[in-house]
């Protein structure tokens, strides 16, 4: 399996359904604008959004693809499938649980994560509503982990990747076509939530079954290879949970904020979340099953030179997504989002969180990276202990940037939180020996070093003043944003070949 290849192939479907997402924001923005609706909204879609990355992206791919791509190495594809219908059928079980729950104590749960909406009844008992339509969506994007992990582990990124971008188109079909039907027309958009949820798993089940994956879920609490996995989920969900129990904080703090501020943290993740889904999220999608396979094979030296390979391609590629975020806010918010009911005083807003955040990208990109160097090795305790570490520091820095820079203070705070990760992840992959670098790493800073100098001076040099842009149609817009991105681009990549690196540098295989 070629890696570079398996890269383009996720970060290609992974672009395609980011381009969705801007879509999909762009609609949210010129219908709903920044305000106490779309507050809601996004508090309501944001604890099961959360609840995902825990059960789903997070603690259950943590624990599921590294003890499955052992089975199946060592004893087989059907002791794999057994494994799979087993746990499967334990997903359906808790979080079946899990989602009467939630939909039965929503009035609790929107006290407990947004306090602040408490001040307004309207607004309190319209995101109750929206919670308990949304929070079903936790069961079956559960369930699509369980799949994509499968179908990554056979090596078939691209579906999985591509499912996605169906939870996009669900939610812009809601928005225009649904929404203006309604009485509370944002209702729209948790009902596009639940059916892109459903949609996403529908996509997979098809593929599952074409390499012998009919999963029939079945429920068996005393089946050896369930239980493994699910101890392996306890600590891995505590882990997980630490990062996502920082966001809820922030949700708590921003709730008490000027009305609009969880909408204009909204609008600027969404923003970073673009690199860090398509560099980060699918280099540890490609890295994990990879890694986990030279890890039951006993093949150390194998393992380093995959890690230090990532790191090197993480860099190559999160760094000027850093500066370019930092340098292209303004054309990018006012681009993206300056339409309709989103007005300038919005962009203001929503580009200092985006400022914030560019400042901890490359952190939240490498913690992708860095961490498989441990699940894949079943080693879920030294991510936790350091996740642990991570949420005390974090919200220190909301403590204390919060009063002087409201809204961006908690953006910055989880940035430079997930900068600290990171350099705890690195320490004790070096500590332990897990990781060991290749030789070279001084001439590849010195040759990223030029590119980033080289890429930020064509940035600012054709980048018009704020007021320009906003002066500009969006067309107008959209012409410019592009044309500067692809100079800055171009500069970056020819600086980087002009300093002596190459393509075939970055070029390797991974295990089959």
């Amino acid at each position: 399996m070629n890696l570079v290849k398996a890269l383009f192939t996720v970060s290609s479907m992974t672009l395609l359904s980011r381009i969705l997402g801007f879509v999909r924001d762009a609609v949210i923005a010129r219908m709903f604008g920044a305000g106490a609706v779309t507050d809601a909204f996004f508090v309501a879609f944001r604890l099961p959004n959360l609840l995902r990355r825990m059960f789903a992206e997070g603690a259950f791919s943590q624990a599921f693809v590294p003890i499955f791509a052992e089975v199946r190495n060592r004893h087989g594809e059907d002791a794999a499938r057994h494994l799979a219908v087993h746990c499967a059928g334990a997903l359906v079980l808790v979080l079946s649980v899990v989602t009467a729950v939630g939909i039965l104590l929503a009035p609790l749960v929107v006290m407990v994560t947004a306090p602040g909406f408490a001040r307004d009844p309207d607004t309190f008992r319209l995101t109750v509503d929206l919670l308990r339509v949304t929070f079903p969506y936790i069961l079956f994007i559960s369930l699509t982990a369980l799949a994509a992990g499968i179908l990554n582990s056979h090596s078939r990124f691209t579906i999985p990747a591509l499912a996605p971008a169906l939870l996009n188109i669900s939610f812009v079909v809601a928005a225009l076509v649904v929404a203006p039907h309604l009485e509370r027309p944002v209702m729209a958009l948790a009902w596009g939530a639940l059916v892109g949820g459903i949609l996403q798993l529908a996509l997979q089940w098809p593929v599952l079954r074409q390499i012998g994956y009919a999963l029939r879920p079945r429920v068996d609490l005393r089946d050896a290879g369930m239980r493994r996995v699910a101890r392996q989920m306890g600590p891995a969900l505590f882990g997980v949970s630490i990062g996502q129990i920082s966001l809820l904080i922030n949700t708590v703090f921003a709730s008490f904020l000027a009305v609009g501020s969880v909408s204009w943290l909204y609008y600027a993740d969404r923003l970073m979340e673009f690199p860090t889904g398509l560099l980060g999220a699918a280099l540890g999608t490609i890295l994990l099953p990879s890694l986990s396979r030279h890890y039951a094979d006993d093949d150390r030296e194998a393992f380093s030179t995959l890690l230090d390979w990532g790191l090197r391609l993480t860099l190559l590629l999160a760094a000027p997504a850093s500066v370019g975020l930092a340098l292209l806010a303004t054309p990018l918010v006012a681009t993206l989002f300056l339409h309709g009911a989103f007005d300038v005083h919005d962009l203001e807003m929503t580009r200092q969180a985006l400022w914030a955040y560019a400042a901890g990208l490359l952190g939240l990109i490498m913690v992708k990276v860095l961490a498989p160097g441990f699940y894949a090795r079943q080693n879920i305790r030294t991510p936790v202990k350091i996740g642990i570490a991570t949420l005390a520091v974090t919200q220190a820095l909301n403590l204390v940037l919060v009063l002087p820079l409201g809204h961006a203070g908690l953006a910055l705070g989880i940035g430079l939180g997930a900068c600290f990760n990171a350099s705890l992840l690195l320490f004790f992959l070096r500590k332990h020996a897990i990781y060991q670098p290749v030789a070279g790493w001084s001439r590849f800073l010195a040759q990223l070093g030029f590119g980033l100098l080289m890429m930020s001076a064509v940035l600012w040099w054709l980048s018009p003043s704020q007021p320009v842009w906003i002066g500009w149609s969006l067309l107008e817009r959209t012409w410019h944003l592009t044309l500067v991105v692809l100079a800055g681009a171009a500069v970056y990549f020819a600086a980087l070949f002009a300093a002596g690196m190459r393509v075939s540098d970055y070029t390797r295989r991974g295990a089959l």
